[in-house]
């Protein structure tokens, strides 16, 4: 039974194109390969985010309250996205799967912050609900 649940979650958090288009899992052949999978994945995501994040603190480098924010926002998000991770994991705990699942899980959770970055960094000029400025014009 806790083998079924924990088959379900797999394939809850890592839709199932997302198997047939990344060639790292149809070649895995065990599961420390899918771990090693699920951890390149959200090492990317994280990179993606990292990087978004210096050009969003670029452009709030004269707006320091702003950035402060940012800071403490990011910080925040980090230790939500690894209490989630830990809560959404919990059912595989000790088990061989735990690695792999935590990984998707966090990469799942970053790539959704990716996408509110992103977001961010393609607000128009005068958008009130948009937290930095918009990009200087070339």
């Amino acid at each position: 039974m806790k083998t079924a649940i924990l088959t379900a979650v797999l394939f809850v958090s890592m839709p199932a194109f997302a198997f047939a288009q990344d060639e790292c899992y149809s070649n895995a052949k065990d599961q420390a390969s899918m771990d090693q999978c699920a951890d390149a994945a959200f090492k990317k995501s994280d990179k993606q985010l990292n990087e978004l994040y210096k050009q969003i603190e670029a452009r709030l480098k004269d707006d320091a309250d702003t950035k402060k924010l940012l800071i403490q926002a990011q910080r925040d998000w980090a230790k939500f996205r690894d209490a989630e991770c830990d809560f959404q994991t919990a059912g595989a705990a000790g088990g061989s799967m735990m690695p792999m699942l935590v990984a998707q899980c966090m990469g799942g959770l970053t790539q959704s912050r990716v996408e509110a970055f992103e977001g961010y960094l393609n607000c128009k000029e005068g958008d009130m609900s948009c937290p930095i400025p918009a990009a200087a014009a070339p």
